[in-house]
């Protein structure tokens, strides 16, 4: 039974982060002479390292691209009949902002000592809707522009594409698949590293010299998990008719309190609540309207 369609987001999201890797790429392409204006393309969340453009991790470097693009349109289709407004353009920046403010977010609570560091500000990357960079005013608007821009064309093309019409089950229960799918992603990309540095190798699970980011990591391999089945439980719980609210902020809170899993937490929460709406088992129409 489909839930929201699901195809027609995540083809949305990744038409977006094609545009934007277009948009990257030019300034690379025409020479790297031009730092200045390649420079302020990078730091409003467009571009990708010159360095990268010019080594064989180029193909690594396109990667946040097509991530945030699955993200976004997943989340984007999931939520799309709850986000406030009545034009998809409206709906997709409303998201993309509330995705940009999830990572600050998670960029303050993974960071020791924000915005300050021995090394240096650390709080930046690419993130959901956007590449986010918080050692300038400047440069935190222009992340926010960045984050904006790619919910508005994400909302524009979103009507261009040709809608399903979709059952409509309990509510709630795709926003708790999208948190199931990336909680597990994110868990097993930090499981899989601890498990050969430690486990296998006999390395540190502690880095003195990243003492609270490594406590964070490593807590998403041991607490990550079993917040992942209770999110897991919540969304079978749906599946079923049944409200998944208890065992969604459960589940959902315990990922968010490794700060890696924020994203999937935060969806578990607003899953967990939205579920507590009894189906209404008509046909939904949201999705087939095709307004800007």
């Amino acid at each position: 039974m489909k839930t929201a369609d699901f195809g027609r987001g995540i083809k949305a999201g990744l038409a977006v982060a094609g545009i934007y890797l277009v948009i990257s790429v030019i300034p690379a392409a025409i020479g790297r002479e031009f730092s200045y204006p390649f420079n302020f393309v990078y730091a409003a969340g467009l571009g990708i390292s010159p360095g990268l453009m010019y080594s064989p991790l180029v193909v690594y470097s396109l990667l946040p691209y097509i991530v945030r693009g699955i993200v976004f349109g997943a989340v984007f289709a999931a939520l799309y009949d709850f986000l406030p407004g009545t034009v998809s353009i409206g709906k997709g920046v409303v998201l993309s902002l509330f995705l940009w403010i999830v990572a600050l977010i998670q960029i303050i609570y993974t960071t020791p000592g924000w915005p300050w560091s021995p090394n240096g500000f650390s709080g930046s990357g690419t993130y959901y809707s956007g590449s986010l960079s918080l050692s300038s005013v400047g440069l935190a608007l222009a992340g926010i522009i960045s984050a904006v821009a790619f919910g508005a064309f994400a909302g524009f093309i979103w009507n261009r594409l040709r809608a399903r019409q979709v059952t409509e089950a309990r509510k709630g229960s795709a926003t708790l698949l999208v948190s199931c799918i990336q909680g597990g992603v994110l868990w097993a990309l930090g499981a899989v590293p601890f498990l050969i540095g430690v486990v296998i190798l006999g390395g540190s699970a502690i880095d003195p010299d990243f003492w609270w980011y490594t406590v964070l990591h490593t807590s998403v391999v041991f607490i990550g998990l079993p917040g992942w089945l209770l999110v897991l439980v919540a969304w079978r719980k749906t599946r079923g008719g049944r409200a998944g609210l208890k065992w969604g902020m459960a589940g959902g809170v315990v990922m968010a309190l490794t700060g890696q899993m924020l994203l999937p937490g935060v969806l578990a929460i607003v899953g967990g609540v939205l579920s507590r709406r009894k189906p209404t088992g008509e046909s939904s129409t949201a999705a087939i309207e095709q307004q800007q």
